[in-house]
């Protein structure tokens, strides 16, 4: 099975070894950046929605929470998020992913993912949301941004 950085086609320094392993398939070399490394922001990386035959941009502005100290974060602690944003948590592989809406002032749309495949969309209201369901990844976006987005369709990374 591929590991969600490369069915998500993330550039290479966000991906992690195929490894499995004491450390989640992580080499000595990257453990401290991966669980300690803050979220970054990738201005060539777009999110696409593919939905039969059509694809539409999502968001321009994409951040890859790489980190376990990133992937705990989240969006706390922000007032907004743009419009064209996305927040992007790629696992090692498939489990059972929550989210919490704590100490985050605004609602959000979350999208879990099995290899690009959408298996669960929901809206999270402001500071008291919750949401959780099985997946390799998941993307968190502002509220209405997943409007069209259903089971089945496929989201995936492209850089430009």
């Amino acid at each position: 099975m591929l590991s969600t950085a490369t069915v998500l086609n993330l550039p290479r320094r966000f991906q992690r070894t195929e490894n499995p392993g004491r450390f989640g398939g992580l080499t000595a070399e990257n453990r401290t950046r991966v669980f300690f490394s803050p979220a970054v922001e990738d201005g060539n990386v777009r999110l696409l929605h593919d939905r039969g035959e059509r694809t539409e941009t999502l968001a321009t502005r994409v951040t890859v929470a790489e980190s376990t100290l990133a992937q705990a974060r989240g969006l706390m602690f922000r007032r907004s998020i743009p419009d064209d944003y996305a927040l992007v948590f790629p696992f090692g592989g498939e489990g059972f992913r929550s989210l919490h809406m704590v100490c985050v002032p605004f609602p959000i749309d979350a999208v879990w993912l099995r290899e690009e495949e959408v298996t669960k969309v929901k809206r999270l209201r402001a500071w008291i949301g919750l949401g959780w369901g099985r997946a390799d990844c998941v993307i968190e976006l502002p509220a209405g941004a997943a409007d069209d987005v259903r089971v089945g369709d496929r989201l995936r990374l492209v850089e430009e």
